[in-house]
């Protein structure tokens, strides 16, 4: 009357390793970096304990120390001296990130650059592009922030990025910058797409470590509704027919369904785990709620295990340290 199959037979201390269906390694790993144009030091984030903004000065040194654990890809954020109507210095060729992509270049040649696309560090409003009247008032202009996009992503690869991430979730975005990279003579630069990117409640933080926020209303228009799972695959679906060579959903931790419903799609995808859900861990993990490293694992892991192929972490580097120790 016992049974003869026996799962945990497995499951010996032993065996167990052996047979890890999901795992994390270095190269899934993406860190994602703030560098701002004001500071001359690094600037600690209040409301993400661990995380700093960094002068483009230090990026060399910053890189340097990623890539000394195993890191291979960074995604770049800049805060600029100044911002303006029409964020004008997202696509200055003296901006804050092609500053950063040079430095970077220079110093850490392997390093893959990936630069987020988007305007809301760069306007004075905090929006993610151009703002004018629309229907139900003032608010983003779809294609005359395409246009804006367009001048932004070719400083970007003008600059040496690898790697172009739009993040502003307008219609056609990915189109609109192909056509540009293309046109330009950047036709080898792949597209990372936000392309299903929700309106979620767990960006409070970034908004402080980027200084991103807005001056007025939000950003409902744009960003995808956190209840809309058909909606959610449409976008990533409409981003893969323009051209979008890696796709991607953010937030991740909440939103796995989204992380396998996009997999089916065939591309690559990358998942990122945002401030909001680096912070919950971290402020836990501080007050000795949770074991840090134990649960930033199992996190990871099941980003993975829905189908995640890269992740976006505030983690990384420890995350690299730790599979060293285990090694």
């Amino acid at each position: 009357m016992f049974p003869q199959i026996r799962l945990r037979r497995l499951r010996r201390r032993q065996i167990r390793p052996l047979l890890n269906e999901t795992r994390i390694a270095k190269t899934d790993l993406i860190a994602p970096l703030f560098f701002d144009e004001t500071t001359a030091s690094p600037v600690p984030i209040a409301s993400m304990p661990g995380v700093e903004r960094y002068p483009p000065e230090m990026a060399d040194e910053v890189c340097k120390n990623l890539a000394s654990v195993g890191i291979k890809a960074v995604l770049l954020f800049g805060i600029p001296k100044e911002k303006d109507e029409t964020a004008s210095g997202a696509f200055a060729p003296d901006g804050v990130i092609q500053q950063t992509i040079k430095k970077i270049r220079a110093v850490v040649p392997e390093m893959v650059i990936i630069t987020d696309l988007c305007a809301c560090e760069y306007t004075s409003h905090g929006h993610c592009g151009i703002i004018g009247d629309c229907r139900d008032g003032i608010d983003l202009k779809n294609d005359e922030s395409l246009a804006l996009m367009q001048k932004i992503a070719v400083s970007h690869a003008a600059a040496g990025a690898d790697i172009i991430a739009p993040s502003c979730m307008l219609d056609g975005m990915v189109t609109a910058i192909r056509s540009a990279l293309d046109e330009n003579g950047y036709e080898e630069i792949p597209i990372m797409s936000y392309s299903s990117k929700f309106s979620s409640s767990l960006y409070g933080p970034f908004r402080d470590a980027a200084e991103s926020g807005y001056s007025f209303g939000d950003r409902t228009t744009y960003q995808e509704p956190v209840g809309n799972r058909r909606e959610a695959l449409r976008e990533s679906e409409l981003d893969a027919a323009e051209g979008a060579d890696i796709l991607m959903v953010k937030p991740a931790g909440w939103f796995g369904d989204i992380i396998s419903d996009v997999a089916t799609l065939g591309l690559p995808v990358a998942a990122y785990q945002v401030s909001g859900e680096y912070s919950m861990i971290k402020a836990a993990a501080m007050n000795g709620w949770l074991d840090e490293k134990r649960v930033v694992m199992e996190s990871l892991i099941s980003l993975r295990r829905a189908g995640a192929d890269l992740i976006i972490t505030y983690f990384a580097e420890s995350v690299c340290r730790w599979i060293d120790e285990e090694q």
